[in-house]
């Protein structure tokens, strides 16, 4: 893959503990809604064993002129330099990889599980096919502890009303110490949510994105459900 220098654009908060962050796009840097890249901090200030490199998944769709990625802030070196980091940090990047993307039956709706920060692949693919007006039906169950704490939440439930195939359902399954009112879906993502919200006649492909725990907990009950484990795309969110 090839590697390219360059700049934070942008960074800010998206959700409580969670930051994005926009960094220019170099000519020739094409990639497909979903893909990940590798972002490697140039003489920190500060490094740990965990060292200064990181993969994240484009959250920006392929239409922007920037990349962003967004994460959840956790206290090590690599998170904390980039979140003290102002506009011109150069960084090295590598990419595009992955293959959590959209599959290509259009006649098949598609199904994003998504916890926490798992929801940047469907942010950038959602926002692409929003732009593209992809003649599918999209369905984003995300679950979150509480409103707070779920990033990009205003912004998909403008692309639900914008874009009429998108379906998205939010859950929040911490809501007895939340401080916003929600009167959405609580609880974990479960059978019958999916029961409620996607139609029995469908039959999708699903797309898993989250914490390891929260992945094979939907591995798990997808197969009681007898989906065929060709018809699911998985990716492991873990300790970022």
């Amino acid at each position: 893959m090839p590697t390219y220098r360059v700049k934070l654009a942008k960074s800010e908060e998206v959700a409580e503990g969670t930051m994005a962050f926009q960094f220019e796009r170099p000519a020739g840097f094409d990639f497909h809604a979903g893909q990940t890249m590798d972002i490697t901090l140039i003489d920190p200030p500060e490094t740990d064993a965990e060292g200064n490199v990181r993969t994240f998944t484009i959250a920006s769709p392929p239409f922007e002129d920037r990349l962003m990625i967004a994460t959840r802030m956790r206290d090590t070196a690599f998170k904390r330099v980039l979140r003290k980091a102002r506009p011109g940090l150069e960084v090295s990047i590598q990419g595009p990889d992955g293959s959590l993307m959209l599959d290509r039956d259009a006649k098949r709706p598609a199904v994003f599980l998504a916890g926490g920060i798992g929801i940047t692949p469907a942010l950038s693919i959602v926002r692409q096919a929003a732009r593209d007006k992809l003649n599918r039906e999209i369905y984003l169950i995300n679950s979150n502890r509480q409103p707070q704490d779920a990033p990009f939440l205003d912004l998909f439930k403008e692309l639900s009303v914008k874009y009429s195939n998108f379906h998205f359902i939010a859950t929040m399954t911490k809501m007895d110490t939340g401080r916003r009112s929600w009167t959405g879906e609580t609880g974990k993502i479960d059978a019958a949510m999916l029961s409620r919200h996607i139609p029995r006649s469908t039959d999708p492909i699903y797309y898993i994105a989250g914490p390891p725990a929260m992945v094979s907990a939907m591995q798990k009950m997808l197969s009681a459900a007898n989906v065929d484990q060709d018809d699911v795309r998985l990716d492991e969110f873990s300790g970022y």
